[in-house]
């Protein structure tokens, strides 16, 4: 009998929290619209914006331009847009920064949950109008290892790649 009471309260209980659960749930909303300019978009100039001083030599290995020549060359393998030299002949223009918002990462002090992590973070400008259309950020995850600084840049940069691909309409790249 008691066995029974706990199972009837349990089952009161359970549905009494899925009743308030679902209650809870914030409606569907629906999503934002991509401005057209990013979707119609033909050619685009890409923008070297840097990288904040102190992230190069360490702990990435190259230069500061690694993370634009990398998104560069991604670009032009997925070859969906033709790639200029100037913004003049531009539809879109992208911005790419490397930056560390609270000072550069020091690989070798102690790091605590709340250490900020470097950032790339691409900005997507209309030419015409220079107004920002659309920004992305990913975080470059904390290493230890020279090479797993590196491999960890790399994956932001494809993150980087992937979100702008999204919002474009653009066939993923392999």
């Amino acid at each position: 009998m008691r066995r029974s009471v706990c199972l009837f309260c349990f089952g009161i209980c359970f549905a009494a929290g899925c009743e308030i659960a679902l209650a809870q749930t914030p409606p569907d909303l629906a999503a934002g619209p991509v401005p057209p300019e990013i979707r119609t978009a033909a050619s685009i100039f890409v923008s070297n914006a840097g990288s904040d001083s102190g992230l190069f030599p360490e702990p990435f290995s190259g230069d500061t331009n690694r993370p634009y020549n990398e998104f560069y060359a991604a670009l032009k393998t997925a070859g969906r847009y033709q790639l200029v030299v100037a913004p003049s002949g531009a539809d879109l223009v992208l911005e790419l920064r490397l930056f560390a918002p609270y000072g550069p990462f020091n690989a070798n002090k102690q790091h605590g949950a709340s250490d900020p992590l470097p950032m790339l973070r691409l900005v997507i400008y209309d030419r015409k109008t220079h107004y920002v259309l659309w920004a992305f950020t990913e975080s470059v995850d904390a290493a230890v290892l020279q090479r797993t600084h590196d491999r960890n840049l790399d994956n932001a940069i494809t993150k980087i790649v992937g979100d702008f691909e999204n919002v474009s309409g653009a066939p993923a790249t392999p």
